[in-house]
């Protein structure tokens, strides 16, 4: 199965965002689907445990269970709604410790690109530009912590975002 494409989060399958496996029948169109989504999904609904990928792209999803896929408190400002709404009513989200945040930069929401440590920053040659754009009042961690206590996968995690009209990198940083 082709998954759609989704502007907010280019590779939900490499996040982990969407399972892939045994057939299931999705909660909302009720067709089999490979290729599902489960969470997070905030809607007072419950028993919604597959979502098809066709059913988040086309809004279908948050509609038919007045759900949304991001917290709208959750995020940075933009200047157009149309931008909000895609995000929280069409874009599968990620999995934070705490509470999700989505990063927006150039007036429009960044494209989350993974989960991530310093070392991946490093790795990936973008720790310098991390540095630059590091906003400790969103993260509430001093950079110098971040770079010697974030482990991917550890107690402090980082999730890397890339702003879809400059291609600068930004990281939001969260603690179990």
């Amino acid at each position: 199965m082709k998954i759609p494409e989704f502007k907010y989060h280019p590779d939900p399958i490499k996040t982990g965002a969407f399972s892939q496996g045994e057939y299931r029948k999705c909660d909302c169109c009720n067709e089999s689907t490979n290729i599902w989504y489960s969470e997070p999904f905030y809607t007072a609904k419950d028993g919604i445990e597959c979502l098809c990928p066709n059913c988040i792209a086309n809004g279908m999803a948050a509609s038919k269970f007045d759900g949304e896929f991001q917290d709208p408190e959750s995020t940075d400002r933009v200047s157009n709604p149309d931008k909000l709404d895609e995000l929280i009513h069409r874009t599968p989200g990620y999995f934070g410790w705490q509470q999700e945040y989505w990063i927006a930069h150039c007036d429009d929401y960044c494209a989350f690109v993974g989960y991530v440590g310093w070392k991946e920053l490093v790795d990936m040659g973008i720790d310098g530009q991390i540095e630059k754009n590091y906003d400790q009042n969103l993260n509430r961690f001093d950079i110098k912590d971040v770079k010697e206590c974030m482990y991917n996968e550890g107690g402090m995690q980082g999730y890397l975002f890339r702003c879809l009209h400059c291609g600068e990198h930004f990281l939001y940083v969260d603690c179990d």
